[in-house]
């Protein structure tokens, strides 16, 4: 008996999804859902329908649409970005919904009204590869587009694709097609006057997924060890870590990051061996100045980090005076666990917990590890600041940063974490002292300035601590958010209690930790109704906190800006 054969078919496949649909969700459920199902009914149908293409199945915050014809996939997949431009128009940016889109012809299966295969995963990988508002397209519907159309194209170039055998030829619809500047051209940044650079995200080429952090832990580690060099301008680890997985022009990173220089590469792990493959861009000139492979044992790596970081300032600017050597590692595996540890830093009371579980286990198998040390203390110190844990776990937090200190006196992150903690342990003095040293030993640190806002603000120099924020924000234009509050605090300290509102319900910003503040300067505005929302909101993710506690553990210098935060939190509602 013949098997049943298999319908198959040539056609081309659109996909598109919302981008930040959670955090969409997590502002606004009931209404997110509502707009959504509003864009489908006046966009997404009747364009489709236009366009001669068939919504194959609706997925969450997700669409995939077939179509007779690349062309007609392409101008559909145009008109309803436009179309999502002008719905925006109006709303507070957080608000906006703005989807990414891929496209792929190939070849599918059908099942009933179903489609599946390679056709469907590429368009899926090409939506995903895809930034804001994007459109990316196959190699394959390029070729069909090409001589149809005269919308301009990005080439992405050959790009490797998960679960795909063979690099992908990936193009982007060109912004003129879609009738507006995109992010990165509206928002470039003027270059700084030293050599300027940003070191990308290197790519895990290994066939193990587990050797991601491993990789990303190099592409920290190295932007460490550049931003150490005074004779160059380095972007923060957080923005480059932005554009990973983006298949973004080079030329459009380096302008949104206002920088001239990138670093981009690869690492393989395998067989207790570390191979890099490291190219620096000049992204004005679209030169290569420098490329290089590196094959080493894996005990090398840390010789390796020096030796990159070496040639890429002697490629920029020459030789420079020489740095302090870093408190490096004697155990490998105490170097994974801190790598694992780092990305938990300032999320969650749970994700605290699990960095000093790896931290501890780090530390135990190499005690004179200068930066397990530090992040035991950083997330001690959160677990106690925010998180309502015990009295031991501040002690104990303080004493761990100080023996980071010793270790390693010549990293500014050990320098920094000590100095907050300091700070808020009213040792204001010390606290100065310790930033100085850190900003000295490190002026591109990022998260030092940022947090030094802290200790300048509640110091009752807001006005400062606002203009720290503005340099950390330049080195790390794609920041956590927390910088944002910051920068909120700031604003509210010097009364100005409409640009904290607005600062800290950007999306990075708006989190649980960030809506006490907005509660207070909501009700200093008079929306104490709007206020007391946002109070009980914190308190339902924060349920021990006190004001009593908090005003006890501030840095302040001033009783009257103590004062003037107090009784924010007490319009809002929050509980002695």
């Amino acid at each position: 008996m013949m098997p049943p054969q298999v319908e198959r078919r040539l056609t081309a496949i659109m996909a598109a999804d919302v981008v930040g649909y959670s955090r969409l969700m997590d502002l606004d459920e009931q209404g997110t859902l509502a707009a959504l199902k509003a864009r489908r009914k006046r966009i997404l149908e009747p364009l489709v329908r236009d366009h001669r293409g068939r919504i194959v199945k609706l997925m969450g915050d997700g669409v995939l649409v077939e179509f007779a014809s690349a062309v007609n996939a392409v101008t559909c997949a145009v008109d309803i970005q436009k179309e999502m431009v002008a719905a925006n128009q109006g709303l507070h940016n957080d608000r906006h919904i703005v989807l990414r889109i891929g496209i792929n012809l190939g070849d599918v299966v059908v099942e009933g009204g179903d489609l599946f295969g390679d056709g469907v995963i590429l368009a899926v990988r090409l939506q995903v590869m895809a930034g804001p508002g994007d459109i990316c397209v196959s190699g394959s519907a390029y070729d069909q587009i090409k001589r149809k159309l005269t919308f301009a194209f990005d080439e992405l170039g050959p790009q490797a694709v998960k679960n795909i055998a063979e690099p992908v030829p990936v193009y982007r619809i060109g912004s003129s097609a879609l009738g507006e500047k995109r992010a990165t051209e509206q928002s470039s940044l003027p270059l700084p006057l030293k050599p300027s650079i940003a070191v990308l995200p290197f790519k895990n080429m290994s066939n193990d997924p587990e050797q991601e952090a491993f990789v990303d832990g190099l592409t920290e580690d190295l932007i460490t060890d550049l931003s150490r060099r005074g004779g160059l301008f380095v972007i923060a680890s957080h923005s480059a870590f932005a554009y990973k997985d983006r298949h973004e022009d080079v030329r459009h990173i380096a302008r949104e990051l206002g920088v001239r220089y990138l670093l981009e590469g690869n690492i393989r792990r395998a067989a207790g061996r570390v191979r890099i493959n490291a190219e620096l861009i000049d992204a004005i000139k679209g030169d290569h100045l420098w490329a290089e492979r590196f094959d080493h044992t894996l005990e090398d790596i840390f010789a390796v980090q020096d030796e990159v970081s070496g040639k890429i300032v002697e490629a920029l600017v020459g030789r420079l005076m020489a740095v302090p050597a870093r408190n490096r590692p004697a155990n490998i595996e105490a170097y994974e666990l801190c790598i694992r540890a780092r990305s938990l830093a300032m999320q969650t009371a749970v994700a605290a917990k699990e960095a000093v579980f790896l931290l501890e286990r780090a530390i135990a198998l190499d005690p004179e590890y200068a930066e397990a040390h530090r992040w035991l203390a950083w997330n001690l110190w959160l677990g106690w600041e925010f998180w309502g844990e015990s009295e031991p776990s501040r002690a104990r937090s303080l004493a761990e940063a100080q023996q980071a200190v010793v270790l390693d006196p010549k990293d500014a992150g050990n320098r920094w974490v000590l100095g907050i903690i300091l700070g808020h342990e009213g040792r204001l003095a010390e606290a100065d002292a310790e930033f100085d040293v850190a900003l000295k030993l490190n002026p591109n640190h990022a998260d030092a300035w940022a947090m030094r806002s802290d200790l300048t603000t509640l110091g009752g120099r807001p006005t400062e601590g606002i203009e720290q924020v503005r340099k950390a924000l330049r080195l790390n234009p794609h920041p956590p958010g927390w910088y944002y509050w910051q920068l909120g605090q700031a604003q509210y300290a010097i009364s100005d209690y409409e640009a904290a509102v607005q600062t800290l319900r950007r999306p990075e910003t708006y989190r649980t930790t960030s809506r006490r503040l907005l509660a207070a300067s909501l009700a200093k505005l008079g929306r104490l109704e709007e206020a007391r929302c946002e109070a009980e909101l914190f308190m339902i993710s924060n349920p021990t906190f006190t004001i009593r506690h908090w005003s006890t553990t501030q840095p302040f210098r001033n009783e009257d800006l103590r004062q003037h935060f107090l009784e924010g939190y007490r319009l809002a509602g929050l509980p002695e």
